[in-house]
């Protein structure tokens, strides 16, 4: 008998697929059981048929009636905000646990090395955005040594690889991420900004993270960064630096000082990291990054809820 933990997908698109493909090859803790969409053609569905998983085209609906259903634990929801809220209310009766890959943000919001243990007993957890992802550690390893005032970041990503669900989720990605970077990043003010490069051939994600911060110590901050990064490397293999990690004092007259409280004005500094991250191409192309750190994070996310609750059975 396997004592692997159970697990189900509802969204048959890219995400939903390549998080599948993740599991099946990848973990040695979860065991992929189902697949749901709504899309009988799809080449996510297809693929599921073929790699001996149960599917179904009725979505949660049809996800709860089949009978690989009754033995899953955690459930993987990869569509849109909007459907995710129904799913919830479906999945939260059945007493499962849900990792939420969309921008609805009903659970506490969960940045893998950052703050993961401590939701480890909630019944939903949100996966923020792919920018957060990307950027949510970096924000967080600087406020780990001084106070953040302002975290702004950039994500750019190729057109090719934002399909329907990420375009129709653009306004829920700018309010999501930025809700995050203050609450899990840690920075007094956030914003999120995202750029859809139409480039060809397609360019790799790119991230870029500025912190507004009082007077530091450079080299604290830097070693911060880049041990960060490395946290983040072992579940997702092409994140790194494109640069040094730099500083800029900010002068008297620069605008910039507006977003720094006036009493910690003196000595403000604007910290720069710049990130790529590519992809590992199990299912998507290397160049989608950002779909690839969303299913790696959703993964790891789900391992370490499985490994925390290794005797609940599933309601």
């Amino acid at each position: 008998m396997s004592t692997r933990t159970k697990v189900a997908v509802i969204g048959s698109g890219n995400i939903g697929t390549d998080l599948m493909i993740k599991v099946l090859r990848l973990s040695g803790s979860l065991e992929m059981a189902a697949m749901a969409g709504i899309d009988p053609e799809s080449d996510g569905l297809a693929r599921a048929r073929r790699l001996k998983v149960a599917t179904t085209h009725e979505g949660v609906d049809g996800l709860v009636a089949l009978d690989e259903f009754a033995d899953v634990r955690i459930v993987f929801d990869a569509t849109s905000a909007g459907a995710h809220r129904r799913h919830d209310e479906v999945l939260r009766a059945l007493g499962r646990t849900v990792v939420d890959l969309t921008p609805a943000a009903i659970g506490p919001y969960v940045v893998p090395p950052v703050n993961l243990d401590a939701h480890l007993d909630s019944s939903n957890v949100n996966m923020v955005t792919c920018g957060g992802q990307a950027t949510i550690p970096v924000v967080a390893a600087v406020s780990a040594v001084t106070p953040v005032h302002y975290g702004e970041i950039v994500a750019s990503i190729a057109s090719r690889s934002a399909g329907p669900g990420t375009r129709a989720n653009i306004d829920e990605f700018t309010e999501t991420t930025a809700s995050a970077i203050e609450q899990v990043g840690g920075a007094g003010r956030g914003k999120a900004i995202i750029v859809l490069n139409p480039a060809e051939p397609p360019l790799i994600m790119r991230d870029t993270v500025h912190c507004l911060v009082s007077e530091c110590d450079d080299a604290a901050v830097t070693a911060s960064i880049e041990a960060m990064v490395e946290r983040v490397q072992t579940y997702v293999p092409g994140y790194r630096l494109k640069q040094k990690v730099q500083f800029d004092r900010i002068a008297d007259d620069d605008p910039l000082r507006t977003l720094v409280p006036a009493d910690a004005r003196r000595g403000a500094v604007k910290v720069s990291v710049f990130l790529e991250v590519e992809g590992a191409a199990h299912y998507l192309p290397a160049y989608a990054g950002n779909l690839d750190i969303m299913t790696s994070a959703a993964l790891r996310t789900a391992e370490r809820l499985a490994a925390h609750r290794p005797m609940e059975a599933a309601k």
